[in-house]
């Protein structure tokens, strides 16, 4: 007999993700089973569902899919450019929803605003991200920018990048954000070093730096609350 891809099809009725989805819901699946269904077949020897399992075992469960590239996918065993195109596409549609407000105008007052907005966004990253938000005179966002993303445990960031891009939106002030993969949101000399030539820079210029955000795993840690800017 010739040899083919296991599909969702193969599996027995009461074990397919797709009609497990239409007759009990979405939140009902297992992060292998969603995950299934995005790569749709599987190989000649596994289901898309174990397929699924294999790649969330290999990369560590499921948050460590936010940080994995197409190229890094499609060294996996089954995983040709086409399932890693549709798994990263789903990927961002869930980022944005996350991210999304209803277009709503959101207002930064304070540090749990920002950390609101940005923590689920980079609480899962295995890589620092550094982020900026830059408001309007009423501290109104009107821009969101990833300027930097690091090594494991490092990320490199250029004042003049950050204020390029605050001019470029015409933004009066600016809040910046930062991951620590570990979870640890504590604040490292060099964290505290960069926010005070921030500040410096920005004082020059004219536009505000308010605050800088640490995001760690469910914590964050604001350098203007602690009094370190």
């Amino acid at each position: 007999m010739e040899a083919h891809s296991y599909t969702l099809r193969d599996l027995p009725r009461e074990e397919r993700p797709r009609e497990r989805l239409m007759q009990y819901g979405a939140s009902s699946l297992s992060h292998a089973e969603l995950l299934a269904i995005l790569l749709r077949t599987g190989t000649r020897r596994e289901s898309a569902v174990h397929m699924a399992q294999r790649m969330l075992r290999q990369i560590g469960g499921l948050r460590n899919l936010v940080d994995i590239s197409i190229e890094e996918m499609t060294e996996m065993k089954g995983m040709g450019l086409a399932k890693a195109i549709q798994l990263k596409a789903g990927i961002e549609l869930g980022r944005r929803l996350a991210q999304s407000r209803l277009n709503e105008t959101i207002t930064i007052r304070k540090p749990q605003d920002a950390a609101d907005l940005l923590s689920e966004q980079m609480r899962y990253l295995q890589k620092e991200h550094f982020v900026c938000l830059f408001l309007n005179t009423k501290n109104h966002l009107i821009a969101q920018e990833t300027l930097s993303m690091g090594s494991l445990n490092a990320s490199i960031v250029h004042p003049r990048e950050i204020f390029r891009a605050a001019i470029k939106c015409s933004s009066a002030s600016v809040i910046c954000a930062h991951n620590h993969p570990s979870g640890d949101p504590t604040p490292s000399a060099e964290d505290i070093g960069l926010t005070r030539r921030l500040v410096e820079a920005g004082e020059i210029i004219g536009i505000d730096v308010l605050d800088h955000l640490i995001i760690g795993d469910g914590s964050f840690i604001s350098l203007k609350e602690q009094g370190l800017m």
